[in-house]
């Protein structure tokens, strides 16, 4: 027994070198941060910089100007550097020069991209980004082309009809401008023709605060939409159509070769991947003759 508990206790030298090696660890451990802050020296603050510094900012604020630190020098700067303009054709840089943030030219711009037009000085009030102190100062030197000449819009009361108007006749809409006009054409030439007012909101960019402004100044004759002649469409004449998907217009067209021509709209209802409201979109300008 005593034997036993003898050689449970030895420790043999590989055990005694592994046991040096971890106190060392352990040590090196523990004095690694004071071994640290010897040699690390901490910066101190040049508090007569600073001052210098915010004595400098404060007197830039109040003539106008900022400093931009340059190579270690500080340059001042005109921040607002105005000239006559056309706010429909300004870069982001050119708003920036005038003063503007670069998330109001963003806004302008983004504006002026989805077919927004300034045809006098006040329709930049209407933008929501620009201040009322940033249209006073901008005022001046707004220089929009004929804008002396009153911009032909829709009278109150006055409608255009969505299928016969061309590009010029619909940006008499307000909020329409030629980029947006040629937009509706373009989806119009695809339906063949809008059936309801409503699917206007279905173009790229008029969302429901555009459609609520032209609602009411938009008509629509469903006598002259274009209809398609299912049992004669071929496949690329029919994948053209928008609401309808490569897979459903491939489905349509196979259904037709098994079964022969369509009789009715009971018989598209058939083909399972058409789903209800599909169908109601496609209705109006099926023709089963």
């Amino acid at each position: 027994m005593k034997v036993r508990i003898k050689s449970y206790f030895t420790i043999t030298k590989k055990d005694w070198n592994g046991l040096v090696v971890l106190v060392i660890l352990i040590a090196g451990v523990l004095a690694a941060p004071y071994i640290y802050q010897l040699f690390r020296k901490d910066s101190t603050i040049n508090f007569k910089v600073f001052d210098k510094a915010v004595a400098q900012l404060s007197k830039a604020q109040k003539n106008g100007t900022y400093l931009v630190d340059s190579a270690g020098a500080d340059t001042p700067f005109k921040h607002r550097q105005m000239f006559p303009f056309d706010p429909n054709s300004l870069s982001a840089d050119q708003w920036s020069q005038l003063g503007l943030t670069e998330r109001q030219a963003g806004v302008i711009i983004h504006y002026v991209a989805k077919g927004g037009r300034f045809y006098k000085k006040e329709d930049l009030k209407k933008i929501y980004a620009i201040t009322a102190n940033d249209y006073a100062r901008l005022e001046p030197y707004i220089n929009i082309p004929g804008s002396n000449i009153e911009s032909k819009k829709l009278k109150p009361g006055e409608a255009i009809e969505l299928n016969s108007a061309d590009s010029a006749r619909l940006t008499e809409l307000n909020g329409i401008g030629p980029s947006f006009a040629v937009r509706i054409i373009r989806y119009r030439d695809r339906l063949g023709g809008f059936y309801q007012k409503e699917q206007l909101k279905e173009i790229y960019g008029v969302d429901s605060s555009k459609y609520a402004v032209i609602n009411q100044e938009v008509s629509v004759n469903q006598r002259v939409v274009k209809k398609i002649d299912i049992n004669a469409v071929s496949f690329d004449q029919l994948r053209l159509f928008p609401y309808l998907s490569y897979k459903q217009v491939n489905a349509i067209i196979q259904y037709r070769v098994q079964h022969g021509n369509y009789k009715s709209l009971a018989d598209i209802k058939n083909i399972a991947i058409l789903d209800e409201q599909t169908l109601q979109k496609i209705q109006p300008y099926l023709n089963f003759k």
